[in-house]
Parts: structure tokens; C-alpha cells; sequence
């Protein structure tokens, strides 16, 4: 859901070349899965579509290639700075940039309702939204000028380890 939220929000800002977009849990028991049918749904009703999104594993992609690394939670969080170890990527908090939740976590929804989905989805449209936003901002991308921005910066996202 994540994956999803940033790519559409980077499109729409006509930003998305510039960001290398992956989701990845911190286990691999799932890897290969499609994404939860009401994680499909909740993001369809912002008109994106996850259904071709994979699960994988943090061990499955080089998180040494990306300049930024974003947790969900306090679980992942942590084991992302045990697989980052002394790396010179940036690990932050999903809401890190969502401004009045920053560091908070955001729920995972798999052990609920359809709701918790629709809740979770426009969370994380919220934090899409503030991180692109940074982003833009850190790097010099206009929303309208592909040329002024730095098309070597890429984010990642880590969601959890048992859905999107």
C-alpha cells in the first residue's frame, strides 16, 4: 500500500522519475504473494492499483542501493538498523514526514476489518504526501521541472512483514 501511495502521489507531482520506489518486508515467508484483497480494494478507492505488486524480503533487494529507508513500525525499524548495520543509508519512520505524527507507526490492518485498510491507505497517503514533499524540497524538484531535480536520490519503503 505504501509502494502504491508514493508512486501515484510521485506521478501526480510529475516526480516519479526521480524515485526508485520498492516495498519490502523484514521476513521472506510471504515473498512472491499478491497483495491482501482489502489492501487492493482500499487503494483502488484512490484510483491505484497494487494488484501487480510482489511481496519480497529486505534480504531479497540491496538496501545499501537506496539513499532512504522508511519503517512502519518500531519491529521493522529495528531490524532494519541491524540489516543496515554502519551503512550510510537513512532509516526513518514511515510518518517521519507526516507532520503531526512523526515517528509514530502505522497500524497493521491485517488482523482486521476492511475499515482498518481504508484507515491504513489514507495514513499512508498522508505520509506519501509529507515525504514526497521533503523530498522535493531537500533535492530542488519543482513539481512542474523534471531538469532542476537530482535523478540520483532514490526512497524505499519497508512495510511489514506479513502484508502490504
Amino acid at each position: 500500500m505504501a509502494e502504491g501511495a508514493f508512486r501515484y502521489l510521485s506521478s501526480l507531482r510529475c516526480a516519479d522519475s526521480f524515485f526508485e520506489v520498492e516495498s519490502a518486508g523484514t521476513v521472506s515467508y510471504q515473498a512472491g504473494s499478491c497483495p491482501d484483497n482489502r489492501a487492493v480494494s482500499a487503494a483502488l478507492e484512490y484510483g491505484i492499483d497494487i494488484s501487480a505488486i510482489r511481496a519480497q524480503s529486505i534480504q531479497d533487494i540491496d538496501l545499501e542501493g537506496f539513499d532512504r529507508v522508511f519503517a512502519m513500525d518500531i519491529e521493522n525499524y529495528n531490524d532494519l538498523l541491524d540489516a543496515l548495520g554502519n551503512s550510510a543509508v537513512r532509516l526513518h519512520m514511515m510518518t517521519d514526514f507526516a507532520g503531526l505524527d512523526p515517528g509514530l507507526e502505522v497500524e497493521d490492518p491485517y488482523y482486521g476489518s476492511e475499515e482498518g485498510f481504508k484507515m491504513t491507505m489514507k495514513r499512508l497517503m498522508h505520509c506519501a504526501e509529507g515525504i514526497l514533499s521533503a523530498m522535493q524540497e531537500e533535492y530542488g524538484m519543482l513539481q512542474q521541472g523534471r531538469d532542476e531535480a537530482d535523478e540520483g536520490n532514490t526512497v524505499q519503503y519497508s512495510d511489514y512483514g506479513d502484508t502490504r
